[in-house]
């Protein structure tokens, strides 16, 4: 059958300073414009979801990082494809960040998370992390 979805796998670093994690405002031209996720992005056939978070983080915030362990996962159905989030614990190389191709970054609390309208699937590995945590 034809008619399953397809599956785009996607990384986003969980980033946290002070007790305060890093978040960033996808771009109003985005897929599910000026909501907030964990950043990240898709990963590139035959690319480790460590590179693509390293790539992704520079392209995005201009930042190095470096991937650490699996945190969570979720899979979570839109309605043209299903999104794999893999959530990884990833520490900053980089002492600033720049707002490259999203609209704003921020570091909140945990508690401060839902002042901020978060895309599905990061809401979803939220509160699998809070329910970690």
């Amino acid at each position: 059958m034809s008619g399953a979805p397809r599956t785009i796998r996607v990384v986003a670093a969980v980033l946290e300073r002070e007790g305060r994690y890093l978040i960033t405002q996808r771009r109003a031209s985005a897929v599910l414009p000026l909501m907030w996720e964990f950043p990240g992005g898709k990963v590139d056939p035959g690319e480790t979801d460590g590179h693509a978070l390293e790539r992704e983080v520079m392209h995005r915030l201009g930042a190095e990082i470096t991937c650490g362990k699996l945190i969570s996962f979720v899979s979570h159905p839109y309605e043209h494809y299903v999104v794999d989030l893999f959530l990884y614990e990833c520490a900053l190389v980089s002492e600033t960040l720049e707002a490259r191709a999203v609209s704003a970054f921020k570091w909140v609390t945990s508690s401060e998370f839902d002042q901020y309208p978060f895309t599905p699937a990061d809401e979803a590995s939220m509160n699998k992390l809070l329910g970690m945590g």
